[in-house]
């Protein structure tokens, strides 16, 4: 009988110890689309802007091989211009996941404006046809050597809001045209809670370039 106790013991604690076996999601490659946990789950009726897949994204780009594999297409979620919620996606290099992440979070809670984010690819890999359409983006392949949208490494928020604007010369704005309005949300400036989020997570703001004030960029090494 003291036998038989102990084995229904033993049991008893076997099954009250074990847990039921959870199910996980494979991890996610980086030539691969991830959803961005923005302020909770996607909204069903969530406006749209971008729907690519990582090979429709990628497709022309005159990028190596070498720099594609270090991409990633990351769903993320913004208040854009209508007041509205909208999905779009950026193609960055894998290392910026965690603060494109963090950052699209801050900026949908601080009710931040993201006109749209728009792979270059629809844009026919013209980066200065994308500035113009206010479109946020990071990865666009070009000089190596001094650009680091070549291997997505920085990221332009907003460019119509934050153009271009020499320091020395008496050069237009570019995006051609446009104006920094700081009454405008959506809009960069010194001391801008946005400014110094990026800051904090370790990206040099093209506010301190020294040729111009290159507003809507940021970058990290």
């Amino acid at each position: 009988m003291k036998v038989f106790w102990m084995i229904a013991c033993a049991v008893s604690l076997f099954y009250s110890c074990k847990r039921p076996t959870q199910t996980q999601e494979p991890p996610h490659t980086l030539m691969g689309t991830d959803s961005v946990a923005v302020s909770g789950a996607f909204k069903t009726d969530t406006i749209i802007d971008s729907r690519y897949t990582f090979d429709e994204a990628v497709a022309g780009t005159k990028a190596p091989e070498s720099i594609i594999h270090q991409l990633i297409l990351l769903d993320v979620l913004y208040l854009s211009t209508d007041g509205k919620l909208h999905k779009g996606q950026i193609l960055t290099n894998g290392k910026l996941r965690d603060d494109i992440a963090y950052l699209f979070d801050f900026m949908l809670k601080e009710g931040f404006v993201i006109e749209k984010a728009v792979p270059v690819v629809r844009y026919g890999w013209n980066d200065s046809l994308s500035m113009d359409d206010n479109n946020t983006y990071s990865f666009c392949y070009r000089n190596v050597s001094y650009s680091k949208h070549a291997t997505g490494m920085a990221i332009d928020i907003n460019p119509r809001f934050n153009p271009l604007r020499w320091k020395l010369k008496d050069l237009p704005n570019r995006p051609k045209g446009a104006v920094h309005d700081t009454t405008v949300n959506g809009t960069l400036y010194e001391g801008h809670r946005v400014v110094e989020a990026f800051r904090k997570r370790g990206f040099r703001w093209g506010h301190t370039f020294s040729k111009y004030y290159d507003d809507h960029h940021f970058e990290k090494r």
